[in-house]
């Protein structure tokens, strides 16, 4: 398979997913190097007010995330008009998150990190400078919704390092 983005095949956009800890901006970093793709770092697009809720200890609703949403979804589908590939963050908890991330219904994988909560507690507690405090993970593990194997996509344990959890991604993707 050619590598996507290429003059052989469509663009591909890769939406790393999981809750807050399990290493998807880290993740999201290698592989969009070692594919020399555009990255956008879905916190990004967050709304200030939505980054002081969280920052305050209180978990995002779905009308919070709505506008976010949309803004996820608008990226993602800028770079298929472009005809470029790229890889976004996104936590993307919710089926119907993907679903509108995924609007086109084609063009967008995601990439599911999935881990023990025991292991991305301890990464969030490592963590530093980032406005999601670990209090809210419970939150976010009872709003996941993992996805289906109807969807496009993959699901890599966050057991390993980030180098081999990115190669893992590279391989079942058949990329790079």
């Amino acid at each position: 398979m050619s590598k996507p983005g290429s003059t052989e095949e469509k663009p591909l956009v890769v939406v790393v997913m999981g809750v807050s800890g399990s290493g998807k901006t880290t993740v999201a970093r290698i592989l969009a190097a070692r594919m020399g793709w555009v990255l956008e770092e879905g916190d990004a697009l967050h709304s200030l007010s939505n980054i002081e809720k969280m920052r305050a200890g209180s978990p995002l609703t779905d009308a919070d995330r709505q506008d976010w949403l949309l803004r996820v979804a608008d990226w993602v589908d800028e770079r298929l008009d472009d005809l470029q590939s790229g890889v976004i963050t996104c936590s993307a908890l919710k089926r119907s998150y993907r679903n509108l991330i995924n609007r086109r219904g084609s063009g967008v994988v995601f990439v599911f990190l999935a881990g023990a909560k025991t292991t991305i507690a301890q990464r969030l507690v490592a963590r530093q400078g980032h406005f999601m405090p670990p209090t809210l993970l419970d939150s976010q593990l009872a709003a996941l919704e993992e996805p289906e194997p109807d969807e496009p996509a993959i699901r890599i344990d966050v057991g390993g390092s980030p180098e081999v959890i990115a190669q893992r991604v590279l391989d079942e993707l058949r990329l790079g």
